[in-house]
């Protein structure tokens, strides 16, 4: 069988692997309206799925292994790259042996799981995504690619929802556009903001892989861990904060920034240094319950087990922690405004444009180059529509976060 008539027979399947899927059936309705593409759980297959999928489980190690490495230097883009997930998702032989080929996106510069919008962006060429606002829904969908397509077939990567409170605002973050639940297993985070929109937490759904950094990082319930299947996680993790700048004297200006993120050390923007990369979704209550101090246990008991989270912690850059500030634009004295080089990126002028860059100082022993790269660049291009481009260290997950901060009204900051 020749690879070109494997791919397409994989396509084929494309409506049976929806069935068993994650959400089982409820996932083969959306398979076809979603562009967000999820792996299938590890769980003992049915008889009846057994039978479907009997003569691809039993394929010798080896040529499957030449089969998946083929399709997947193949499909480097979406949305042919579904392919590889589909492969992923026939059983689990399969799911074993491509998750052993596929790079994370540090070192393949491609987007292929989900848990690659939670892994760093690549060190050379940035991702370039935009994002779709709806006014009306108040949501914001982050796509992956240069602009919108006229087909409007953008790949799906992020979907965010704002809700207001009484003392701020919240943007709950989920892997699914219709699905914003905090107990559903689509949920990845949040973003809170202070009541002045001056102040913003990052929010994981999971705790961060690097040891160091988890001790950092304060967890709060974000519902009972009675109301939903073990395998969702119950917390949520502070892995960074957003900071505003206060304009007192309403002076005329671009917005000052500074980000903390709690969980990338500064080492990993020095020469050899790496960042902590995640490599599964796997986590569980019972994981959280046994790994927790009593007193952190007892703690969290006296607290409300409903859907808000605890008060902001009080987080402080250190040495460790990286910290990106906005770039600061030039002043145009032809156009009669602040300027910033995006490179053909952002056509439309506007407060919510920046350039995030590194804050370091000398004794980091960070190069200038390093200095200099712009991490995340945000701006506007029409209406409703934004682009978003990101590098390493930052992940995808983050880079939404910091974007979603700027949408928030900071009447105190203009």
């Amino acid at each position: 069988m020749s690879l070109k008539s494997f791919v397409r027979e994989l396509r084929e399947m494309k409506d049976g692997i929806g069935s068993i899927s994650k959400r089982g059936e409820e996932g083969s309705r959306h398979w076809r309206n979603r562009t967000m593409s999820h792996i299938a759980p590890d769980q003992e297959p049915s008889p009846l799925e057994l039978i479907q999928q009997g003569r691809w489980a039993n394929l010798p190690p080896e040529l499957l292994l030449d089969i998946i490495r083929r399709v997947e230097e193949s499909e480097t883009s979406w949305p042919a790259r579904a392919v590889v997930v589909f492969c992923a998702s026939v059983c689990r032989s399969w799911r074993t042996i491509t998750k052993e080929i596929i790079r994370t996106p540090e070192q393949c510069g491609r987007l292929t799981f989900p848990i690659s919008l939670k892994q760093p962006g690549p060190r050379e060429s940035p991702f370039q995504c935009f994002i779709r606002r709806d006014r009306a829904t108040s949501t914001y969908l982050l796509y992956f690619g240069l602009v919108p397509s006229e087909d409007e077939k953008d790949k799906l990567l992020l979907a965010a929802k704002r809700v207001r409170r009484a003392a701020g605002t919240d943007f709950i973050i989920s892997l699914a556009a219709d699905d914003f639940s905090r107990a559903s297993s689509t949920y990845v985070g949040k973003l809170r903001s202070n009541f002045l929109g001056t102040k913003f937490s990052i929010y994981d759904s999971q705790p961060p892989c690097d040891p160091a950094a988890r001790q950092n990082s304060r967890s709060s319930r974000r519902f009972r861990s009675k109301q939903v299947s073990p395998r969702v996680p119950a917390c949520n993790y502070s892995v960074g904060t957003i900071s505003y700048e206060l304009n007192v004297l309403r002076t005329r200006g671009p917005r000052r920034m500074q980000c903390i993120m709690q969980t990338i050390p500064v080492s990993s923007i020095q020469e050899g240094g790496t960042a902590p990369t995640p490599t599964s979704f796997t986590y569980s209550i019972d994981d959280h319950l046994s790994s927790m101090s009593d007193s952190m246990r007892k703690d969290s008991t006296t607290k409300d087990f409903g859907s808000k989270i605890q008060s902001e912690p009080a987080v402080r850059a250190s040495d460790e922690s990286l910290v990106l500030k906005n770039k600061a634009p030039r002043w145009h004295e032809q156009l009669q405004c602040w300027c910033l080089n995006f490179r053909g990126r952002v056509t439309v002028a506007s407060v919510k444009n920046f350039q995030l860059v590194a804050a370091v100082d000398q004794s980091h022993n960070v190069s200038v180059e390093e200095q200099e790269k712009v991490i995340l660049q945000f701006g506007k291009i029409g209406k409703d529509i934004f682009t978003m481009d990101y590098h390493y260290p930052l992940s995808a997950f983050q880079a939404f976060a910091i974007c979603l901060s700027s949408f928030d009204t900071k009447p105190a900051c203009e």
